[in-house]
């Protein structure tokens, strides 16, 4: 049977170097705080009005069958990362924006590479059976390629989707300092990212809101002062691993 030829696709590798501190924050203070934030920062210009100005995010998270990179978080492995594939919707509607992503901890700085994909590529980066034709449509991505190793050699596969409402914060006065605020989040065992099982959700840390505080070189006085005046300390938690948790992965990962 004749093969279909595979058309490489016109993509740009897009890269983020910062720092990411987080915090977890009840309603009470997340809506004293946010509202002090608001006195220096703006909404950025992703949000939706319908969804009182946040978005969903929404990610498939990758692991291997023994949960490597879970435990690697949870253990405070300082060099780390793991793959994902993240979209900005709670279901798939034409156009929307859909990214590969790898995501690297050095101790406390975090970088992230990623590239848009097509939805209809999306089960070839999850069976390993396809996972070369994601070498041929992505050519030349290095990340691309570590991942397409990890696939074969570990044997990552999806493991879990998070997903939660974001506001997000930007400054006028630093473009690289960047707040969210995330909640609503909940885990599913899955290996789709636009898949419908609603009834399988598992909240993650609910009545809790997780901020996070993204910046390239330093936090500006104004938040210092903010973080100070309500005693926030900082976090190690991950999105990933509650999702884990909450879908029962961290004790079954066969």
């Amino acid at each position: 049977m004749m093969e279909h030829s595979i058309t490489p696709m016109a993509v740009k590798k897009e890269n983020f170097a910062r720092y990411e501190f987080k915090f977890l924050l009840r309603a009470e203070k997340r809506i004293r705080v946010e509202n002090e934030v608001k006195n220096f920062m703006r909404f950025d210009g992703y949000c939706h009005e319908s969804l009182d100005n946040s978005y969903y995010v929404n990610s498939l998270y990758f692991d291997d069958p023994k949960g490597a990179s879970f435990y690697e978080k949870v253990d405070g492995i300082k060099t780390r990362k793991k793959y994902r594939i993240r979209s900005y919707g709670e279901t798939y509607e034409e156009g929307i924006p859909i990214f590969f992503e790898e995501k690297v901890r050095y101790n406390n700085r975090t970088l992230k590479y990623r590239i848009p994909i097509l939805e209809e590529h999306i089960p070839l980066f999850c069976d390993e059976r396809k996972i070369l034709q994601v070498g041929k449509y992505y050519p030349g991505i290095d990340f691309v390629d570590r991942f397409i190793y990890q696939k074969l050699k570990n044997r990552i596969r999806p493991r879990v989707k998070v997903l939660y409402i974001r506001r997000p914060y930007v400054s006028d006065y630093d473009m690289n300092f960047r707040i969210t605020f995330d909640d609503s989040i909940k885990g599913l065992k899955t290996d789709s990212i636009f898949s419908h099982k609603k009834d399988f959700w598992k909240l993650s840390a609910p009545g809790y809101t997780i901020l996070e505080v993204k910046f390239f070189r330093r936090i500006p006085a104004w938040f210092h002062r903010i973080l100070q005046k309500n005693n926030l300390e900082r976090v190690s938690i991950s999105k990933f691993c509650l999702g884990m948790e909450a879908t029962g992965q961290e004790l079954d990962l066969s």
